[in-house]
């Protein structure tokens, strides 16, 4: 089976880093350029030693290699569509991180583009390759535990703004400013924009679609624009009830870039899954954290996951859609429920009432 060329641009998501090394290993794949949407994020590229050709513009970087068969979209989540605009153009395959954009209309305008140039376009949903994910995933299809009637889950983290300050900016976040509920100071755009991962599996536990959404914000941990932490209850289609917790409450310390010692203590994130069903329950920690050290640098706690295996999954159905031109499990046109169902959770605190999905 060929290899597929593949290339990454702007640089400046905070999961592109995560692809660096699964990119360079992976024998199907062939790296074959990165773009840096400025100098900050050249630098950066260049501290991991790859040796890459790096362009300071997209265009410039696929009229250069013609041979690229997909592109992985990592910029700021305002710039996705101009990114999607000019992957298409010159028919490229799109890997796009989260969110590809939380305008509905832009998206529907997204999902044009992509069918107009005939190229695939996955969204980048990392969780769903994690090995205990899926492992919860099969045994709930498989009936196990009946129908399902309850779901519980976390997708807890720290915060990545003082990293990626991007993600602190509800203008480049959310791609637009607009106040939580009357007379809060705090935008859209925080840790609820940040964490898709359980909106979506959601939806895959239960073969449903969302029927409405209620969600309130607590008083922020941090002094940032955006909110941290927050809820989120409803009912699917089928009649199963959720529950969602997607806040940035762990903690974290203030440095520029993410290493050892970016965590504190108890851990970096937790995903948690509590599944009722008629017939039984499944309880999952999903990204539990194999070792612990306390010590250097800055003698503070440092944490070692196991889950970076689930970026491995991730580009090799990359790989699979482009060689046989299938379309992704989370493609664009299936995301889109995910997305209008978080659009929906910040009309919900706006208004203070549970949303209802397409009324």
């Amino acid at each position: 089976m060929r290899q597929v060329n593949l290339a990454i641009s702007s640089l400046t998501h905070a999961h592109v880093r995560k692809y660096y090394a699964t990119l360079n290993d992976n024998k199907k794949i062939n790296w074959v350029a990165v773009s840096a949407a400025d100098e900050t994020a050249a630098a950066n590229f260049k501290t991991y030693g790859y040796d890459i050709p790096m362009y300071m513009s997209t265009e410039e970087m696929l009229k250069a290699h013609p041979e690229i068969d997909g592109v992985i979209i990592a910029s700021e989540n305002y710039r996705h569509f101009a990114d999607m605009e000019l992957c298409c153009k010159y028919r490229k395959n799109i890997l796009s991180m989260k969110i590809p954009t939380f305008d509905l209309d832009e998206y529907d305008r997204m999902i044009k583009l992509v069918d107009d140039a005939g190229v695939i376009c996955q969204v980048e949903l990392e969780m769903h390759y994690n090995p205990s994910c899926r492992k919860t995933l099969e045994l709930v299809q498989s009936g196990m535990i009946g129908d399902v009637i309850s779901f519980n889950a976390t997708n807890i983290t720290l915060s990545p703004v003082w990293a990626f300050p991007w993600q602190g900016d509800p203008e480049i976040s959310y791609g637009k400013r607009i106040p939580l509920k009357p007379g809060d100071a705090r935008c859209r755009g925080g840790a609820l924009s940040d964490h898709p991962h359980i909106f979506d599996m959601l939806r895959w536990v239960t073969k449903s679609d969302y029927d409405y959404v209620f969600s309130d914000v607590a008083n922020n941990i941090r002094d940032i624009q955006e909110e941290d932490v927050l809820y989120v209850t409803g009912r699917m289609k089928n009649g199963c009830k959720f529950m969602l917790d997607p806040s940035w409450s762990r903690l974290e310390e203030k440095i520029p870039l993410p290493g050892p010692g970016w965590e504190v203590f108890p851990k970096r994130m937790e995903v948690n899954f509590s599944i009722v069903g008629t017939e039984g329950v499944i309880q999952a920690d999903c990204f539990g954290p194999n070792v612990y050290f306390n010590g250097g640098p800055n003698n503070r706690y440092t944490v070692q996951y196991t889950y970076f295996d689930e970026w491995i999954g991730l580009m090799d159905e990359f790989h699979d859609c482009i060689i046989h031109h299938r379309q992704p499990k989370i493609n664009l046109k299936w995301h889109r429920q995910t997305v209008e169902a978080m659009v929906r959770c910040y009309e919900s605190i706006a208004c203070g009432k549970p949303v209802y999905m397409n009324k």
